[in-house]
């Protein structure tokens, strides 16, 4: 595992994840069926994002705090959650009030097997104090540096983010759904002139007729800029909105995945990218992953059998429900598989039900 990568996570009491105790490599592809929970897993990484944001309170309040837990709170009075980075970690237990608030019950550093406790009933987290005996700065270093990050690039609509006009200065970071697109890019273009190119022509294989972006600051208010792009042999300027759905999302997805390797999180967190995605451009995502994967950690949730053909068994985690509608986790084993995979490709087993994953009939 590379700096900052996640190692494993343990997750009790959240939502439909009853237990979950999974390790993680390099690329993690999440299969399962409509309600498994895959979304539920992804979305735990939101909370563990405004935990350490200290905006719990705001974030439990707009999403309803029974909700996140298990079968409501009349079931459930605790969320566990722990990270891991290899032999160290951070966690915490959250518990409801009376008044419909959440507090921590815990929250503590793991360091070599360890408990080091920070504090208790707190309603934001104070992960930056730690236990104060100096053992907890590897990992204060990791949390600091918000080394994952979740991208959701679903919304295409004419009112989305990503097409509206927004601040030139705002891009230092892609942002979770793209909304600072044309001033990422901008950026890139200017101080990272091969990436930019490498993200250009890899457009340009899915979208032949893409020619470029043009990634100027508007000129009524030089402090702002929107996406717009040329065609082939076409003078004419065009906006986002003259893309198609698909086109968008792979700029997108593409930008993230080939932008320098300085500017990505350690671990990059894709919900559903095959969205509006030709074959080819599902086989396109699936190779920059691999490429990216060597130096970060991808997780990936989807329904696709053609992305799913890209990877290999160990990559994948089959997301199920049991008969208590529990949310389980079951990572593959190629031995186990070996006799199906002679004349098989994992998106036809997963088709026949034999990885688990999928609606019984």
């Amino acid at each position: 595992m590379n700096y900052g990568q996640l190692s494993k996570i343990k997750i009790n009491g959240y939502k439909s994840i009853k237990e979950c105790d999974l390790k993680l490599n390099n690329i993690n592809v999440l299969i399962g069926s409509n309600g498994a929970g895959k979304s539920n897993f992804i979305s735990a990484f939101s909370l563990l994002q405004n935990v350490l944001k200290k905006n719990l309170q705001l974030y439990t309040q707009q999403i309803g705090v029974n909700s996140i837990f298990y079968n409501g709170r009349k079931i459930t009075d605790q969320i566990y959650f722990e990270v891991f980075f290899a032999s160290n970690s951070y966690g915490f237990s959250l518990i409801p009030t009376d008044d419909n608030r959440i507090i921590f019950q815990e929250e503590f550093y793991g360091l070599e097997h360890t408990k080091c406790r920070i504090s208790s009933a707190h309603e934001e987290s104070r992960w930056e104090q730690g236990p104060l005996n100096g053992t907890d700065q590897y990992i204060k270093t990791i949390l600091r540096q918000n080394m994952w990050r979740v991208y959701h690039f679903h919304d295409t609509s004419r009112t989305a983010k990503v097409k509206q006009e927004h601040n030139i200065s705002n891009n230092q970071s892609l942002l979770f759904d793209a909304a600072n697109l044309a001033a990422f890019l901008y950026r890139l273009k200017h101080n990272y002139t091969e990436s930019y190119h490498e993200i250009v022509e890899t457009i340009r294989l899915i979208a032949p007729y893409f020619d470029d972006f043009v990634l100027e600051p508007n000129e009524r208010n030089t402090e702002k800029i929107t996406l717009k792009w040329h065609q082939k042999g076409c003078e004419d300027v065009f906006n986002a909105s003259q893309l198609s759905d698909g086109t968008l999302r792979f700029i997108c997805l593409t930008t993230l995945l080939l932008q320098p390797t300085n500017l990505q999180p350690a671990t990059i967190i894709v919900d559903e990218p095959e969205l509006g995605l030709h074959p080819y451009a599902i086989t396109m995502f699936a190779e920059m992953v691999k490429q990216v994967s060597a130096k970060k950690q991808v997780i990936i949730s989807t329904q696709s059998v053609e992305l799913l053909n890209e990877f290999d068994v160990e990559d994948v985690v089959v997301v199920n429900k049991d008969d208590n509608g529990d949310t389980t986790f079951r990572r593959l084993n190629e031995k186990s598989l070996k006799i199906w995979l002679d004349d098989y490709s994992l998106g036809d087993l997963w088709q026949k039900n034999i990885l688990g994953g999928r609606l019984s009939k």
